[in-house]
């Protein structure tokens, strides 16, 4: 099954969870029943959620290591402020737009029984919207990869070399959500296969795929990899 999202995404994945826990009033423990909550459903047996909130979930994380890496990178790398507020936004639309991709499969499955028995201009007007979403969200998705894949991969050569391998881990993620977006794209437009999306979707992973590529976190710690920054004396705070 593939999901996908309409064009702006809606206020976030909200599995069970209890609500006026929010943003830092939250304790560790609401965060991580927050994330076992919606791994739990992405494993079980419903539609949703599925491969289209995985990749976006992917690209929020990396968002927010592009964000982490930017922030800690600030003092010393001219631009890393800037980069730190864009990773922050892209972090907060892609996490919406996981709870907006069920929302868009649902609701193309719904116009798909609506429009059962209905002559051909009907099944048009009930389809064409819902369509719309379940092609337009993995494009987006994979639009935002790219642009933080590229953030990251700009840390990783001029950030803070103590989280260069943080700043590489975001590279990774957002290139496999990039990829995760295509193959979602290109399912959901089986039909279509000449569709410029297809196109530009493909070439937003591949773009993606080859910053990944590019990128090495080498060594031990000590190296330009994390090195010894994580200890409780380090300079990283």
């Amino acid at each position: 099954m593939e999901a996908a999202a309409g064009g702006v995404c809606g206020s976030g994945y909200r599995p069970r969870r209890r609500r006026g826990a929010e943003g830092l009033h939250r304790t560790a423990k609401e965060r991580a029943r927050s994330l076992t909550d919606f791994l739990d459903e992405l494993g079980s047996d419903k539609p949703v959620p599925a491969g289209g909130s995985a990749a976006a979930a992917a690209v929020a994380m990396a968002a927010g290591l592009v964000e982490k890496v930017a922030r800690l990178s600030t003092p010393q790398m001219i631009g890393a402020a800037a980069i730190r507020k864009r990773a922050a936004n892209v972090r907060m639309v892609a996490a919406a737009c996981i709870e907006s991709d069920a929302h868009a499969y649902l609701d193309y499955m719904a116009a798909l029984r609506a429009a059962r028995g209905r002559n051909a201009a009907e099944r048009e007007r009930i389809l064409r919207p819902a369509f719309g979403g379940i092609v337009s969200l993995p494009l987006k998705v994979a639009r935002f990869a790219a642009e933080v894949a590229d953030m990251g991969a700009e840390l990783a050569s001029h950030g803070k070399p103590s989280v260069r391998s943080d700043a590489v881990a975001a590279v990774q993620l957002a290139a496999a959500a990039a990829q995760a977006s295509a193959a979602t794209l290109a399912a959901n437009l089986a039909r279509s296969p000449d569709d410029a999306k297809l196109g530009e979707v493909r070439r937003l992973a591949s773009g993606a795929s080859e910053r990944a590529r590019r990128l090495r976190a080498p060594g031990p710690a000590g190296g330009r990899g994390r090195g010894p920054a994580r200890s409780a004396n380090s300079a990283r705070r």
